[in-house]
């Protein structure tokens, strides 16, 4: 059976046996996660698959599958709030073990550091760019 997914905007026609999916599909059972339970066994599923040493076409797809479904219950289950750029800042800072004085060059000063990551200042859009480029993140993350 010819199956076309798109991926990045472009149609790739994968070849997947009809017969081996449908059979992998009536084992695993996907359905949209609902609970733990389900999401544990679709985490064991999936984990099976990525660890075999040599995957079919069909168990690839069953694999994504079972992710797609796990994160997507995950994101639900598990909301992350979304964190103040000044927070983001300083937890980074203290993970590559930085002072403020390491950051003067985008900031122009420690002063301005200090007002950053206390609230009373935001970062400005070139700041951002700045810090995007030096910690390797995107630019969206400072904003």
């Amino acid at each position: 059976m010819l199956s076309t997914t798109r991926t990045n905007g472009r149609g790739i026609a994968n070849r997947l046996n009809r017969n081996a999916y449908g059979k992998l599909l009536a084992d695993a059972l996907p359905v949209v996660i609902e609970n733990e339970a389900q999401n544990k066994r679709a985490i064991a599923i999936s984990s099976e698959l990525m660890n075999k040493p040599k995957r079919t076409r069909e168990e690839t797809q069953l694999m994504k599958l079972l992710i797609s479904l796990t994160v997507d219950y995950e994101r639900r289950a598990y909301p992350m709030e979304k964190s103040e750029p000044r927070e983001i800042l300083a937890h980074l800072m203290e993970l590559h073990g930085l002072k403020r004085a390491d950051l003067a060059p985008i900031f122009k000063s420690r002063s301005a550091i200090s007002e950053v990551l206390s609230g009373k200042r935001g970062i400005s859009r070139n700041q951002a760019k700045a810090l995007a480029e030096r910690f390797a993140l995107s630019v969206e993350i400072f904003l």
